[in-house]
């Protein structure tokens, strides 16, 4: 068993691979678990807690795809990766819709990459976990242990509720409304968890195919809440925070009303927490530069009647108090 209480069950049927995986683990804090083929791998997900199932996709009986298929409905915390020596397009776009996996893996392995895909696959099943049973306290405690994979972004999960809670108030929500936005902004990046630190903070413009993993965040993010039975609005806002009112946003290319009102309200508290903020390509800008750039042309990606009401109860609010060095109003 690993330190997080559960174990990574590895299934090959090649005995050498098997046993250069023990070798990479061996001393390690992950407790791993070596079988076979599919069948077994089945029988041990139903009677023992796993928190990582790691698959050849070619094997006798059921293969990689079949296996992690079963496995989710069988097991859906149990986060899925593929191991192929065949590392084909068609392979990987048919393992991530039959078996929703988290990481795909082509054979042969770098030592270094398998022992960071299985620490970031338990991360992923530790934090849905912490999840299903968390209150208010471990919530943030959540929020912040996320904002660590990025030192630039502290403080920003709370400020975005704070700014989406303005929002609320000004709308007129009910007080278990405003609750489900709050939770909602705190976890609203938390699909992050998935996301390689080298990507998460690499100074600079990011290319094509690292962006997409970056976005996958908020459809990874969506699965962990679901997993964890919060409710649609959460999910909402985690899933749909980054669409645009233009319809040019993602993951889904939702446009205007057709974006949950929650997720039009966070997307606003998000994007003006971040402009407002320091990072490292640019300083924070002032709170009239950040309405400027958010009522501009080129970014009409933003509810224009909620962008107005958010700025006026942002220069009601800040003409009543000061801010602080880091942007939150206090």
């Amino acid at each position: 068993m690993s330190e997080r209480g559960a174990q990574v069950l590895f299934v090959d049927d090649d005995k050498l691979i098997l046993k250069a995986i023990e070798r990479v683990f061996d001393g390690s804090h992950i407790g791993i678990r070596l079988v076979e083929g599919g069948e077994e791998a089945l029988r041990i997900l139903e009677n023992e807690e796993v928190a990582v199932l790691v698959a050849d996709q070619c094997m006798p009986g059921i293969n990689g795809i079949a296996l992690l298929a079963k496995a989710k409905e069988l097991v859906p915390a149990t986060v899925r990766v593929l191991m192929t020596g065949y590392g084909n397009f068609v392979t990987a776009i048919e393992a991530i819709n039959q078996g929703e996996i988290f990481r795909f893996i082509v054979k042969p392995f770098e030592n270094r990459v398998l022992i960071e895909v299985v620490e970031e696959a338990l991360g992923r099943y530790s934090l849905c976990s912490d999840l299903k049973k968390a209150n208010e306290p471990a919530l943030i405690s959540l929020a912040q242990a996320i904002e660590l994979k990025d030192p630039y972004t502290r403080g920003h999960c709370e400020r975005v509720a704070r700014y989406s809670l303005l929002l609320a108030d000004g709308l007129g929500f009910s007080s278990s409304m405003r609750q489900e936005i709050k939770h909602g902004a705190w976890l609203h990046d938390c699909g992050k968890i998935g996301i390689p630190d080298t990507v998460l903070n690499f100074k600079g413009p990011l290319e094509n195919v690292e962006f997409e993993t970056v976005k996958k965040h908020c459809v990874w993010g969506k699965r962990l809440a679901a997993l964890a039975r919060f409710s649609d609005v959460v999910q909402n806002i985690i899933a749909y925070h980054h669409e645009r009112f233009d319809g040019e946003g993602y993951p889904d290319g939702l446009k205007g009303a057709a974006i949950p009102l929650e997720a039009r309200i966070v997307a606003i508290a998000d994007n003006y927490d971040a402009l407002t903020s320091d990072r490292p390509y640019r300083q924070a800008l002032s709170r009239q530069d950040a309405r400027n750039l958010m009522f501009s042309s080129s970014a009409r990606g933003f509810d224009p009647q909620l962008l107005e009401l958010f700025f006026a109860l942002i220069g009601r609010n800040t003409s009543a108090n000061a801010k602080t060095a880091d942007g939150e109003v206090e």
